[in-house]
């Protein structure tokens, strides 16, 4: 599964390689057409609202794990998913990097902290396996802590999914040009820059190094008790709906009935007077400036 194009990994970002942005080119060009695109994600995301209904009635617990290269998607896809969930019932969760006091404790233990009650989904963006990557390759954990953490995970895994918890691993993948070029958008963005950290672009130099990181974390991690689903992201549009219809086909989940509602009439007023307006403060009409601009 690692890529074959490597030429722009020991590039700078700002000598990006003309070879390395038409091949970003052509596979923008394959986008999947925009109206398809929205009608069959608006169609998935209700059925995602039925799902939701089916684990709040059954009181089941759901993990999704969102893995995956720098920029390669898994951030908008979670906003999708999510976009007309419940937050109560579903939400993300994105660990900070651990405090003094966590990195003193078992290294699973802070995540456990965040996994689901019933009736609960949780989508992790990212999770414990960045022990498997950033931290191994940039060097933050001893290659005990790694070795251990390769052995205990498939154990912790199980764990999970014999107590009942349905576990979905999904790895995001996209070619170097096209994070290279999905960086430099970032970059020439000023409202997606904060996106972009010197972590980030030091991944740019460490490709084939998160390559041999992500293939040997596979090759101890994707069990059949939790596999792992890779996502192919050069599309986003084309991830998001592979993704989505994917995890969906692997839930139970069915209609579930509520309960009819019904408006109520507003019953007649009974003497109440509001207080007058100058005893409250208001935010400024800043939309009413904007409008008279306009008219001017």
């Amino acid at each position: 599964m690692a890529h074959k194009n490597q030429a722009v990994a020991s590039a700078p970002l700002k000598n990006h390689q003309p070879k390395a942005a038409k091949a970003a080119k052509a596979a923008k060009a394959e986008r999947l057409p925009r109206k398809l695109y929205e009608a069959e994600l608006y169609r998935l995301q209700a059925e995602l609202v039925k799902a939701q209904e089916w684990v709040r009635a059954e009181k089941a617990r759901i993990v999704v794990i969102f893995e995956g290269r720098d920029a390669a998607g898994k951030g908008s896809t979670i906003k999708r998913v999510t976009q007309y969930l419940n937050p109560r019932i579903a939400r993300i969760a994105a660990l900070p990097a651990p405090t003094e006091r966590e990195q003193a404790q078992w290294y699973f233990q802070r995540y456990i902290e965040h996994l689901p009650a019933s009736g609960q989904i949780v989508l992790f963006d990212r999770s414990w396996y960045n022990r498997a990557g950033v931290e191994h390759v940039m060097g933050f954990c001893t290659k005990e802590e790694y070795a251990r953490f390769l052995h205990q995970c498939p154990i912790f895994e199980r764990l999970l999914v014999e107590d009942g918890l349905l576990l979905r691993k999904y790895w995001f993948s996209v070619s170097d040009a096209e994070q290279q070029e999905r960086f430099r958008s970032r970059l020439e963005d000023p409202m997606r820059r904060w996106k972009l950290s010197p972590m980030d672009l030091e991944s740019v130099t460490r490709w084939e190094d998160y390559s041999r990181a992500k293939d040997e974390m596979m090759l101890h991690t994707d069990i059949p008790e939790a596999p792992w689903f890779v996502v192919e992201s050069n599309d986003k549009r084309r991830a998001r709906i592979n993704m989505i219809a994917h995890l969906l086909s692997t839930i139970p989940y069915h209609d579930v009935q509520r309960p009819p509602l019904e408006l109520p009439s507003r019953p007649p007023a009974q003497g109440y007077v509001r207080v007058p307006r100058e005893m409250q403060t208001y935010v400024p009409d800043h939309a009413a400036a904007l409008d008279a601009h306009r008219r001017e």
